[in-house]
């Protein structure tokens, strides 16, 4: 039996986040797929937030954590995986600060830009689902999400690697993971990557090899899908 049991989504770039860093890590686990079943009992019975990805692990208080930065953290702490999350706390500030930014800033801009390709639920109050809003009103929202996404892209190469290989260094930090993970959505909408993306995703892929590039190809399959008229 497996340490740890991992709840995913194979579409999802939040659940690819861990799947990446559980496969880099080199942890003991399963995977176990909830598509259609996130939102049932048995899963709301251990995680009432369901959402994915959740990590399933006696030691935790409530047996369940949920949100991939959350995990990476814990995890990287339980093992001693410094190389990922270091322990200094400069260091440290900087990869969680770079965290709070996508997830505050960065990841509702790409959620408003790509859910409406990806035929994913938009959350509630976006203009996407308002019953009263017109085709034209739906297009402007997700076309302006999109063009806010520059500012905190640049954010990223500007500040957080600053010159550097990757935001933890010169070996991807769990940050660098969750930044990666969440480019890969922006191949929905065909968005015009600056040149330093492209060379830091080529380098993320190729510093994590197969446990980038494998559960990376569920995520690609599926935006391929969504482009691709049936």
């Amino acid at each position: 039996m497996a340490e740890y049991t991992l709840n995913i989504l194979k579409p999802s770039v939040n659940n690819l986040t861990v799947r990446i860093f559980m496969r880099a890590a080199d942890l003991d686990f399963e995977e176990v797929d909830v598509w259609g079943v996130s939102t049932g009992p048995d899963y709301t019975a251990k995680y009432p937030p369901h959402l994915t990805p959740t990590l399933e692990d006696a030691s935790l208080p409530n047996g369940t954590l949920g949100e991939s930065c959350a995990i990476m953290a814990y995890l990287c702490d339980k093992h001693g995986l410094d190389h990922f999350y270091p322990k200094d706390i400069g260091e440290r500030a900087v990869i969680n600060s770079a965290m709070f930014y996508l997830v505050g800033t960065l990841y509702p801009y790409l959620a408003r830009a790509t859910y409406p390709v990806l035929g994913f639920p938009q959350y509630a109050g976006e203009v996407a689902i308002a019953p009263d809003a017109s085709d034209a009103m739906r297009a402007r929202a997700r076309e302006d999400a999109e063009a806010a996404l520059a500012q905190p892209l640049e954010a990223f190469h500007t500040f957080y690697i600053d010159g550097k290989q990757f935001i933890g260094g010169d070996g991807p930090s769990i940050a660098d993971i969750r930044l990666a993970a969440t480019l890969e959505f922006l191949r929905a909408i065909d968005y015009p990557f600056p040149q330093w993306t492209e060379d830091y995703l080529q380098r993320m892929e190729e510093a994590l090899g197969d446990a980038y590039s494998e559960p990376a190809a569920d995520v690609r399959g599926y935006v391929e899908s969504v482009k691709t008229p049936a």
